[in-house]
């Protein structure tokens, strides 16, 4: 009779979080798994958005929390939401200021790409909170700011997590968009002054006024893998 495989602990990190951390209890010392590029559990975590599963790696099984891959890169990096990235940097102490091998921070590698906007100007403003008298023009968001801003989560619409229609979980509020687009649109958006007020715009949503709070149950997993595998296709 054939041996049963071990799960792989990748797919269960995206698909079923939570037998994961069963299975890492009974197998510890794959916590600290990488596969052939470097990528981590926590890379993988951060990515699919399973902040208890993150937690979990960091305090229970001591992942060091800024493990890098092959490229240098931190699951700081592998973020997509606001809520991800404060998990990491807030709670877990992730180092926000870590390069990768392109010299790069995890804030200018996502501005660059430009998937997610409010990530990037998250992580700028815990930037300009460290080095207050530091100039903002070398830390501007790219152009797609004005048209990538669909990205939050809407507390209603999140909450119906057997929808058929991924996107809705990710309806902007509308004030606070046409908020954003009139300021992008402002002949002063590049400048300090407009760059200004659009931090403090992020620092609003992060507040809670726009985001919705932070999601930590193991029964929305499904909802966060059918996300992540839309906004991948």
């Amino acid at each position: 009779m054939a041996q049963k495989q071990p799960p792989n602990p990748f797919l269960l990190a995206a698909d079923n979080p939570a037998q994961l951390v069963a299975f890492l209890h009974a197998n510890p010392t794959v916590a600290s798994a990488q596969d052939w590029t470097g990528y981590s559990l926590l890379h993988a975590a951060s990515s699919y958005n399973h902040p208890t599963l993150l937690r979990a790696l960091v305090k229970d099984f001591h992942v060091d929390v800024n493990i890098t891959d092959d490229d240098g890169e931190t699951p700081l990096f592998s973020c997509e939401t606001v809520e991800m990235a404060k998990c990491l940097v807030e709670e877990m102490g992730a180092n926000w200021s870590v390069k990768n091998k392109q010299g790069m921070s995890a804030r200018e590698k996502i501005e660059q790409e430009g998937d997610w906007p409010l990530v990037g100007l998250y992580l700028g403003g815990i930037e300009d909170s460290s080095a207050p008298t530091q100039t903002t023009t070398g830390s501007l968001p790219p152009p797609q700011l004005s048209v990538n801003v669909t990205t939050i989560d809407d507390p209603a619409s999140t909450a119906d997590t057997n929808s058929a229609n991924p996107t809705e979980a990710e309806v902007i509020d509308p004030a606070f968009k046409a908020r954003i687009e009139a300021l992008a649109a402002r002949p002063d958006f590049q400048g300090e002054e407009g760059q200004k007020e659009l931090r403090n715009l992020v620092a609003e949503a992060v507040r809670g006024h726009v985001i919705s709070p932070a999601r930590d149950k193991e029964g929305e997993a499904e909802a966060d893998r059918d996300f992540v595998r839309q906004r991948r296709e």
